[in-house]
């Protein structure tokens, strides 16, 4: 990188820009309480008033502009008591506003925001006996001027600096279609961020270079761009998405939903790998900060060079790029309900569900089933009335519903905060004179299975010592679980060290994880259609539970787990996503990959990766990062689904721990995104400290 983008970065990494940023929110409910506005109204409001705050501020050295200056606090619209009115026997998807999802960034970039007023202004028209689509077509009409509006004070603040290059860039886009690489990029960077600054949060960026790609083929055509003025173009916007990071909503700072998707297919079939989709791995590779994160389709026909180029950045440790395989994605979602065409153009959403830019209402995470917990009570009920293995499973089979349905039914009071600008970064909202929040083309649930490989663990120890060896009584497990394994440490070492474990390709424990995932599959598919129209799409990641679940959190409906039967003790975080359970002795990285193998994507298609860590020393040459490359082509040619690879040095994150103020910049996995590791809470680091390393020749 050049001296200019490096500066940039050491000001987004610093967090210069808290120097700029006004310390109070804004209070707009006295306002919005005199005019008696309908929410829709108040929600077009909020973004006029928010877009209407910002000061525009111009570094000198940037090319491609917007700085927040609003603090994170997001203004009310309703009084804590006009809102307890309003959501009353309700449910709240997290926070509130729609998220987790990816706009159609490349249907707003072509036609620019200007045409889609002119839609709106045609529903106005043709729509003066409908009062709920009026409200909507006008409020949609006010976000998009104050849009507009706050790019024009930009350009008239790049006037004042003699910038005509930038007022050249502002008044063309976001309200007219971008005709070059810049001007999308600004008009991109723009219109992400005022999402961001209206309250929705984790809102993904797509399939970046399928979109992005042919105003970089028309620039470098035209000789109005080389590769190195757009690598450097590239490289600053991805550093701006650095720059307001501190201010997302999330667990942990970084956890903020900026991704991007690259590679794969087109809608044809055909290899949608270009010059951009290397250009992003490249310049990610060199920017090294943790956003955006980088989803890779490929297949198990991938040439070696992309998944080499990859790697190199798999190399430097951020956790990314994450590998989603279409041979097996894109099948799952058409038999599922999506049309091929659009199960060709998904994408990866904040962390590792699939989604369709533009077409999707999807809610990918409305909680956690709690395999464990589901397996420890079965195994505990099971035992004392004296089953055998056929009855446990029936009383887990019987858990595993319970948990399903109890979060399905939850989010059949779903309600959500009408979106009337982000409706207009939709595919056919405005045409169809409907908010986003009354649902899109598809309107999926997503559950997530937590702590499969454990789960599967107590399994496979219970069915060889307690039954098939008949070496332990069921009273003394039961004791030994009861008491958190004090005084029963012999019993804990022999189900932790002596049992049969997933990850080492073992069908005798691999078995208990299909049968769970089956399980859960089954409870999916019973359960039908939901509030919105749509289905409950099962996935196979822990996200934030395999903490969550053993330690407690507000709110929180998953049960928590003590200590459980293949020897973990109360209070121990669970693997993350698919993972062995830590501290077992597995054999490595390519039994681990055929372990999860075996799982049925076909019906466990909500996403959620294969989770493996490598030591870095492997990468210390180009046939190294070869042999990787290759393991990443197994992975695909397995059938698996996801794949994440983490490069770690387990001395360098104690050090960290030891001594933050000498790794600043250390970013790791935490689970579907990266995050700067001394920033974590202890708990976080201690899980990643706790981790599978590989090393392997």
């Amino acid at each position: 990188m050049n001296e200019r983008l490096k500066r940039l970065k050491v000001k987004a990494r610093d967090l210069d820009q808290k120097s700029y940023r006004q310390s109070q929110p804004l209070n707009i409910l006295s306002d919005i309480n005199a005019q008696n506005l309908t929410w829709m109204r108040r929600m077009a409001h909020l973004t006029a008033r928010q877009c209407q705050a910002e000061v525009p501020i111009i570094d000198p050295d940037e090319q491609i502009v917007f700085t927040r200056t609003l603090p994170a606090e997001i203004p009310e619209v309703y009084t804590p008591e006009q809102w307890q009115e309003l959501t009353t026997g309700r449910t709240i998807h997290e926070s509130g506003p729609i998220n987790n999802l990816s706009p159609d960034w490349g249907m707003v970039l072509s036609q620019g925001l200007l045409e889609q007023k002119q839609i709106a202004l045609d529903g106005v028209m043709n729509c003066q006996n409908d009062p709920e689509k009026l409200d909507f077509y006008e409020s949609a009409i006010i976000t998009i001027d104050s849009v507009i509006e706050l790019a024009n004070r930009y350009a008239k603040e790049a006037r004042r600096q003699n910038r005509m290059d930038l007022v050249e860039v502002l008044q063309q886009v976001p309200a007219r279609p971008a005709q070059t690489f810049r001007e999308a990029l600004q008009s991109l960077r723009l219109l992400h961020s005022v999402t961001h600054l209206i309250g929705h949060y984790q809102i993904g960026l797509g399939r970046f270079d399928q979109f992005m790609w042919p105003y970089l083929r028309s620039d470098l055509h035209e000789g109005r761009l080389d590769m190195e003025q757009a690598y450097d173009l590239l490289a600053e916007f991805f550093i701006s998405l650095n720059k307001d990071s501190d201010l997302y909503p999330g667990v942990q700072q970084g956890d903020n939903g900026q991704t991007i998707t690259l590679g794969g297919v087109d809608q044809n079939g055909q290899t949608a790998v270009n010059e951009l989709t290397r250009l992003c791995l490249r310049v990610s590779r060199d920017v090294s900060m943790i956003d955006p994160k980088i989803n890779l389709r490929i297949t198990a026909d991938t040439d070696l060079e992309l998944l080499s180029l990859a790697t190199e950045l798999t190399r430097k440790g951020l956790g990314f790029p994450q590998y989603s395989n279409d041979d097996v994605v894109i099948p799952a979602l058409v038999k599922h309900g999506y049309s091929l065409e659009d199960a060709r153009d998904y994408a990866v959403a904040a962390c590792w569900e699939f989604i369709i830019p533009g077409k999707g209402m999807e809610v990918v995470n409305i909680g956690a089933l709690s395999f464990p917990a589901a397996v420890d009570r079965a195994l505990r009920d099971g035992l004392l009335a004296g089953e055998e293995m056929a009855g446990i499973l029936d009383r887990v089979r019987t858990e595993i519903e319970y948990q399903v349905n109890h979060l399905a039914q939850t989010y059949e009071k779903l309600i959500l905060p009408p979106a009337p600008f982000f409706s207009v970064l939709m595919s056919d909202c405005l045409s169809e004179g409907k908010d986003l929040s009354k649902g899109a083309k598809y309107n999926n649930f997503g559950i997530h299975g937590a702590g499969s490989a454990n789960a599967a663990d107590a399994l496979a120890a219970v069915q060889e010592f307690v039954f098939n060896q008949r070496s332990i009584k069921p009273e003394d497990l039961i004791a030994a679980l009861d008491q958190d394994f004090q005084g029963w440490e012999d019993l804990r070492v022999t189900l932790a060290g002596k049992a049969p474990k997933v990850g080492n390709d073992d069908d005798r424990a691999d078995t208990f994880l299909v049968t769970l995932f089956n399980m859960f599959a089954d409870a999916c598919e019973a359960y039908g259609t939901t509030t919105l129209g749509g289905i409950i799409r099962p996935g196979s990641a822990t996200a934030m539970y395999y903490i969550w679940l053993t330690q407690g959190f507000e709110d929180m409906r998953e049960p928590i787990v003590g200590a459980t039967a293949e020897g973990r003790q109360s209070g121990k975080p669970f693997g993350a996503n698919l993972a062995p359970t830590q501290g077992v002795q597995i054999r490595g990285p390519f039994s681990v990959l055929l372990s999860f193998a075996k799982i049925d994507y076909q019906r466990i298609y909500n996403g959620g990766p294969i989770t493996i860590e490598i030591s870095d020393s492997v990468f210390r040459d180009r046939d190294s990062i070869q042999k990787v490359a290759m393991l990443v082509r197994t992975f695909a040619q397995q059938g698996c689904q996801q794949l994440q690879l983490n490069s770690m040095n387990l001395e360098t994150m104690l050090d960290a721990r030891a001594h933050p103020e000498n790794h600043k910049n250390l970013i790791v996995r935490v689970w579907g995104w990266s995050g700067y590791f001394c920033e974590l809470t202890p708990e976080y680091q201690d899980q990643i400290i706790a981790r599978h390393i590989y090393a392997f020749d």
